[in-house]
Order: C-alpha cells, then structure tokens, then sequence
C-alpha cells in the first residue's frame, strides 16, 4: 500500500504548480537547431511541395508544431514552413522542458499531461521488491492477440509488409527436441571418462581438465527456450505488483494490435507475443524475456500516432528478439552459482522452476539493469528495421527520440531510462550514420 500511495498520490500543490506551467507554455515555441548541413523548408509536409526558404547547419529555428515526420517552423519574416524531424535537432533545456511538453504532446495526451508529469516512476528497488501479481498478468494476456488477427487490422489501416534484410538478427532456437539435454551430455561424458578409467586413462579422466569440461556442459535449445518462456511472465508478473495496468482497454488492445503486427516481421513470430501499457507516469518502456513488452502510461501519452507507437515497441521487440536481457540473466545465474558450477544445471528444475528461483531472488529488477551500449544501439537500428518490414516510415523512432529529447536535459520523467541508456543526441547520431549509409 505505501508503494501505491507514493506512486498514485502526487501532491496537489505540485500538480497546480506545473499546470499553471504548461499552460503558460502552450504558445511558446519550441527552440531547435538545424542538423544537416542545408536544409530546405518547404511550403507544406511533403517532398513535392515547393521550398520556400534554405538553412544552414546550426542556424537557430523555432517549432511550433508537428505534422506526421514533419516540423513546422516560424521563420524570420514571419511565414511558416515544413522540415522533416531528422533534420533539425531539438535544444535541450537544462531543467525539465514545459514547452517540449506541450508541444508535443498536448494532442495526444489528449490533457493528461499534468498528472504524467507528476506521478513518480518505478525504480530498481520496487522492481527487485514487488510481488507478483497473477490477476494483472491474466488479465494482460487476455488482451494478446494472434497473428491473423494482427494482419486484419494491419490490412485496414493500409500497412504492408515488405521484404527488408537484416543481416545480425537473431534467429529461432532449435527446438525439435534433436538435440542432447544437459543431462544426455553429462551422462554421455561420465560414459567416456568411465571407459578411459577402465583402460588406463585415469590420470587423464581425473584431470582438472575434464572437470572444467565437465562443468561447462551447455544446455540445448530446446531447455532454453523454454526457460526464456517461463521467465517472460514470471518477470512480468512481478512489474505489475508494482505498476498495474493502466484501466483503459481501447489502450491495451491498440497496443497488441500494433505490436503483434511488427512481431510478425522479426525471425521469431512464434513467441507468446504480449503487450501492455502500465498505469506509471515515468517516460519508458521494458522488454522481458519471451515475447512480453510493457510501455509506461506516460510513454504512452507521449506518442502521437501508431507510427510512433511501433517505434517504441519495436525497439523493445529487438531486444527480446536478441535475447539482451535473458542472456545477462543466464550470465547472473552462473555467477550466483559460483565458480564450481558454472553452467551445471543437470539437477536443477524444469524451466518454470528455473524463472520462479530466479525471481524469488531478483524480482524483475533485470529490467532496470542497464545493457551495454552496442545492445541498445543494436535495438535502435533494429526498430528501423521493423519499422520498415511493417510498412512504417523508419523515421518514426528518431521522432520519438526527438520528442524525448525536447522534454530538457535529464528530466524527471526520463529519469530510468538516462540511467539504463546512452544519451539521446547519441543514439540520434547513430541513426543518422545508418541513414547516410543507405
């Protein structure tokens, strides 16, 4: 009950306070610089629309408003003109950005910006604490939706899946059940070093050698990937002890709508794929293990249009398609075992025994644990991949990036995700190198 209050009961005082703030802020512009080199601002959003005037890199311009991938700019004498998002970039201000906010999104958020902004985020520490909660996770996956069904509303809303490579993607495990368990290799070994003992080998069978290789047996696909599946909902189940989901069903449906549609695009659609929006005011997003993403309320509100909610999913959809956060779970738990008994999972339980010890000890904290840099760049260039095969404009995420980024430096709604990722201006640097490398 205390973690809800501190959650749910923001003061009034503050809510007035950054009210009166945002609204002051509603004609104000939003401060950016130009990014490219020249840049021509064009009459109306779209390429065929006559230019009206060119800028220059770092000349200063002000947006007052967005368009799909398009900014509107007030220019010097006046007129106003178009920009597509990658082009300029936004300036950062150095406390939380009330312009940003209302810029952009005042539509979208449809007014709930207030009570965003001012509803603490979960931290590490809730995550690692919370309990699980079986009733919210029957109820998020009774919002999953299937493949087919994903396709029929992609059909309706005109997005076509389009063949596009990806050369580092992660694929499917084999899971035929061909391959040896840990267990047939291990007693397949204990065979081999039995016979060597029997004909003179045991100085060799003995060796420290053969113990290490003995210990280092790794698992078949088929063992983990059922141990990602169990980990999936038993690591959710826990975020929504702490953030249930957010009571609004047009939100959980549009969600697995879109985001089933893009898992239909990656090289494993075959996951118990399962989205949902928690009722948290921070600006963020988890992926657990096997197929279940999770968007905060405020991540939501943010977003203007499906495009950009594909983005944000399909970031999320790259790390679980790449295993990022099971694989530094595996690394914990060989670890936690000790030196002795690395990778030796012989006479451990089944996989859902394996996710329960597992969450027993660590909560869902793992979603807060920050993964390298190169996973997260990988995620981001991943999402312009998705994007793509779905039949969005891969433009959709630097968007989003932007919009986070004119929120201020390092505000308070961004506070978990500057933790656990590079700096925005960073990953948006990255995304311009892939862009010139096309």
């Amino acid at each position: 009950m205390r973690t809800l209050t501190r959650h749910l009961m923001p003061s009034l005082l503050a809510m007035a306070t950054l009210t009166a703030a945002v609204q002051a802020a509603w004609a104000a512009d939003l401060p950016a610089v130009v990014h490219k080199r020249s840049v021509e601002v064009r009459q109306a959003p779209g390429f065929d629309a006559p230019a009206i005037a060119t800028l220059r890199r770092d000349a200063r311009v002000a947006i007052d408003a967005q368009q799909g991938l398009w900014y509107r700019l007030v220019l010097d004498d006046g007129r106003s003109g178009y920009v597509r998002v990658n082009e300029v970039r936004m300036l950062q201000a150095g406390t939380e950005s009330p312009e940003g906010r209302a810029l952009f999104q005042g539509n979208a958020g449809k007014g709930r910006v207030t009570e965003t902004a001012t509803v603490r985020g979960i931290d590490a520490s809730d995550l690692a604490g919370g309990q699980h909660d079986a009733a919210g996770l029957a109820r998020l996956e009774g919002y999953r939706v299937d493949a087919a069904t994903a396709a029929d509303h992609a059909r309706e809303r005109g997005w076509q899946a389009r063949r596009v490579a990806y050369a580092g993607e992660a694929r499917e495990l084999d899971t035929s059940g061909q391959q040896a368990t840990q267990s047939d290799k291990r007693s397949g070994l204990a065979i081999a070093r039995g016979l060597l003992s029997k004909f003179g080998g045991g100085a060799i069978a003995s060796a420290p050698a053969a113990t290490v290789a003995d210990r280092a047996i790794g698992k078949s696909d088929q063992e983990v990937a059922e141990e990602e599946r169990a980990l999936g909902p038993a690591v959710t189940g826990r975020v929504l002890g702490v953030a249930p989901l957010w009571n609004d069903d047009s939100a959980q449906r549009r969600v697995n709508l879109v985001g089933r549609w893009l898992a239909s695009q990656t090289s494993r659609p075959g996951l118990p794929w399962t989205f949902g929006v928690i009722d948290d005011g921070e600006i963020n997003a988890y992926a657990a293990p096997g197929g279940y993403v999770l968007l905060t309320r405020g991540m939501y509100e943010l977003l203007a249009d499906d495009a950009e909610l594909a983005a944000v999913l399909a970031h999320e959809l790259g790390h679980v398609v790449q295993r990022d956060h099971f694989e530094v779970i595996r690394k914990q738990q060989v670890r936690d075992a000790g030196t002795d008994a690395v990778l030796s999972q012989v006479r451990a339980p089944g996989a859902a025994a394996y996710a329960k010890d597992y969450v027993a000890e660590h909560g869902a904290a793992i979603l807060l644990t920050g993964l390298d840099r190169d996973a997260e760049y990988r995620a981001d260039g991943a999402a312009g991949i998705y994007l793509e095969r779905a039949g969005f404009d891969p433009l959709a995420f630097y968007s989003v990036l932007q919009k986070m980024a004119a929120l201020g430096k390092r505000p308070a709604p961004l506070a978990q995700l500057y933790r656990t990722h590079p700096p925005l201006d960073e990953r948006m640097d990255r995304l311009d190198g892939r862009q010139a490398g096309r």
